[in-house]
């Protein structure tokens, strides 16, 4: 392989760069918001309506495992869409995820309940979490790929960490309706038919993100790969011959960033209510300050990375996290309400710097022809492994007697896994973009296999 131009020349900065990075946020917001609508509502309303014979405990489970079910088959959607990605190209394939997720959002609304159709209620459910798990497998990797790839070198690592804000904003979203309609709406009609209300919301959010998608263009990157005849025939055979090293450190960096958010949006609630005495609302509120508070920190940490690297920014964050595991959940023993705010601000905010430039670090790792498969893979599988996380928390407390210590275990072994995944990517040369802008001239670059 000789020299390519220079990839200063590929994707020059501009305003509809920045809006092509703002259209995917929107649609990971919608992607996120439909699917932690899900867990929020699983518990306390989707077990009774659609599992009811299975008795109180056979049917929370059963709604536990049905998010569960949607993370199992992650890897899979990453394979189908990041072939899509890597083949047909980012922009159609990331049409097809939102509009996937919002429809199946939206039909989860409709769904009849046990008591309405019997056992049906919940096998339509359960084949739309399917579903909704493939739709995620793909939407992640586009969307920082949409977002990078029409970006200049400069600020690539900035644009990565925008799309990141869509899993806060969709966490506010969904908390914020758990919320009002509590408030506004008694137990009883809320089972009865408010329930569906937050789930067709998704059809005009849906509309929105479909029509910001589709006014942006395909990538010149993916244009490039095209006109150069580089795309790859079976990408996700390619990204482990060619990349099985830089696979394993992307697998390992994402987890810290995903893990987390299970760990302290999921199991700690939990814990905190069960085992320590919190009320849920304070706990909800808790975390949804520091949802609020990435709005901020994410683009800051983005601006941090365009000017150290994406991968020392993960690797800070997850030093910190480390150093701040045990302290923060021995200080939760004791905590009033200001403290438990304090707590999950600093617990949140370091993890999120490992979050916020996780997706520059591994858009560095992969060649173009097979990035949108490596980072969907990746990320999915990593997504995947951090779904048992509360699971495994549970069984150390359980184990331990719930000692103050034993979340902290958790976070720091994925903490360790990252900080050495980070160090690793750190070390290793940032991949060149071989595809030439198409709309300049002659292609400068020679390529070989």
């Amino acid at each position: 392989m000789t020299a390519a131009a220079p990839e200063s020349a590929l994707v020059p900065e501009s305003a509809p760069t920045r809006r092509v990075a703002w259209a995917s946020m929107v649609g990971t917001s919608l992607e996120s918001f439909d699917f932690y609508l899900f867990a929020y509502f699983s518990a306390f309303f989707v077990g009774p309506l659609f599992f009811d014979p299975l008795g109180e405990f056979g049917a929370t489970s059963a709604a536990f495992l049905t998010i569960a079910l949607a993370f199992v088959v992650r890897p899979i959607g990453a394979v189908i869409f990041g072939y899509m990605g890597d083949r047909v190209g980012r922009r159609a394939t990331l049409l097809w995820t939102v509009g996937i997720m919002g429809v199946a959002t939206g039909l989860i609304g409709l769904l009849p309940t046990y008591a309405q159709a019997g056992w049906l209620g919940a096998v339509l459910l359960i084949l739309l979490r399917i579903v909704q798990g493939l739709s995620l497998g793909g939407e992640w990797g586009g969307s920082i790929l949409i977002a990078t790839e029409n970006s200049g070198p400069v600020k690539r690592a900035f644009y990565a960490a925008i799309p990141q804000l869509g899993s806060p904003v969709g966490s506010i979203l969904s908390a914020a309706v758990f919320i009002v309609l509590t408030a506004v709406l008694p137990a009883e009609q809320i089972a009865e038919w408010g329930w569906r209300i937050p789930f067709l919301l998704a059809v005009p959010l849906l509309l929105v993100s479909l029509y910001l998608r589709w006014s942006i263009s395909e990538t010149p990157v993916f244009e490039g790969v095209v006109a150069e005849g580089r795309r790859d025939r079976i990408p996700f055979v390619t990204m482990f011959a060619k990349r099985p090293g830089a696979m394993a450190i992307a697998i390992g960096a994402a987890l810290l960033g995903i893990g987390s958010y299970s760990l302290m949006n999921t199991y700690t609630v939990n814990y905190g209510v069960e085992q320590l005495g919190f009320s849920f609302q304070d706990l909800l509120v808790a975390t949804t300050i520091g949802g609020l508070l990435q709005l901020v920190t994410i683009p800051l940490f983005g601006r941090w990375a365009a000017r150290i690297g994406s991968a020392r920014v993960v690797l800070w964050g997850a030093l910190g996290t480390l150093l701040i595991a045990f302290p923060m959940y021995f200080l939760l023993q004791f905590a009033t309400f200001p403290i438990l705010v304090a707590t999950m601000i600093v617990g949140g905010i370091l993890p999120t710097m490992a979050w916020a430039a996780l997706g520059g670090l591994m858009n560095d790792l992969f060649p173009d022809r097979f990035r949108y498969s490596a980072l969907s893979f990746a990320y999915a599988l990593a997504a995947t492994i951090s779904g048992f996380v509360p699971f495994l928390t549970l069984a150390l407390g359980e184990a331990t007697d719930y000692a103050w210590w034993h979340p902290g275990v958790i976070l720091a072994i994925m903490s360790a896994v990252t900080l050495v995944s980070a160090w690793a990517a750190a070390r290793r040369p940032v991949e060149p973009e071989l595809a030439t802008d198409p709309a300049s001239a002659t292609a400068t670059a020679t390529v070989t296999a």
